[in-house]
């Protein structure tokens, strides 16, 4: 509890995950009751979401018009944080931009440990279409979602380069010079991966990036996972 914050011709960049159960985001309640007992109000909210929104779309390319379709609490929980941001901005005239973002990587934010455990993954004749983008992306997203002046509400970001989850583990493995981890199948999957882990690939989609090159004109750094991790290693 922060009392009487003044945040007056600030920006809010919202980054906070809800809390890990339920299907409500109570974090953001709790934020939005503190601040609203300041005495003034930002100038414009920059609140980061998930692609995870859409749910499963079977491979198809995905825009921001495509209708949210949740399929796991983690991702209804991003919904109901979007919602309750939408009406908190609306009530107070706030101009409110999201940041619709998949799976980031980055120095630090990539899954070596986990090959150096030599743990499977879904063979790649199985592996659902996945997305994400460089960190660094995500921050030039960011600052540009702030300095817009007319911004859409809604962007997704994403390198525009989608894979396989598998293909990733596999990209990053030949980088970083880790033997690639074993492959099993769909039966073996249910078994030996993590409920998280069976939920992302539960999920298959292509995230069409467009309005975030056109209009919030991000001109990508690393365009794909090999120019990424090229910089990385």
């Amino acid at each position: 509890y922060i009392p009487n914050l003044n945040i007056s011709n600030m920006v809010i960049y919202w980054f906070v995950p809800p809390q890990p159960d339920d299907h409500r985001d109570y974090r953001l309640r709790n934020f939005l009751n503190n601040i609203s007992c300041g005495l003034q109000m930002p100038k414009r909210v920059v609140q980061i979401s998930t692609t995870g929104v859409y749910g499963d779309c079977d491979g198809n390319w995905v825009s921001e018009s495509r209708a949210v379709a949740p399929k796991t609490d983690r991702a209804r929980r991003r919904v109901d944080a979007e919602n309750i941001m939408k009406k908190w901005c609306e009530k107070l005239s706030i101009p409110l931009v999201i940041l619709r973002v998949p799976g980031i990587y980055g120095p630090g934010k990539l899954p070596l440990e986990r090959l150096r455990k030599r743990e499977p993954v879904l063979h790649q004749d199985f592996s659902p279409w996945s997305n994400r983008v460089h960190v660094e992306d995500l921050v030039a997203s960011c600052m540009a979602a702030a300095r817009k002046s007319k911004p859409r509400i809604i962007y997704n970001i994403s390198d525009g380069f989608p894979s396989t989850m598998t293909d990733f583990f596999f990209q990053v493995a030949d980088a970083a010079g880790i033997a690639r981890p074993p492959t099993i199948g769909l039966g073996e999957a249910k078994l030996k991966l993590s409920q998280g882990m069976r939920s992302y690939l539960a999920e298959s989609k292509k995230i069409d990036n467009s309005l975030m090159r056109d209009h919030l004109k991000i001109a990508l750094r690393y365009p794909s996972l090999q120019s990424g991790l090229s910089s990385l290693f």
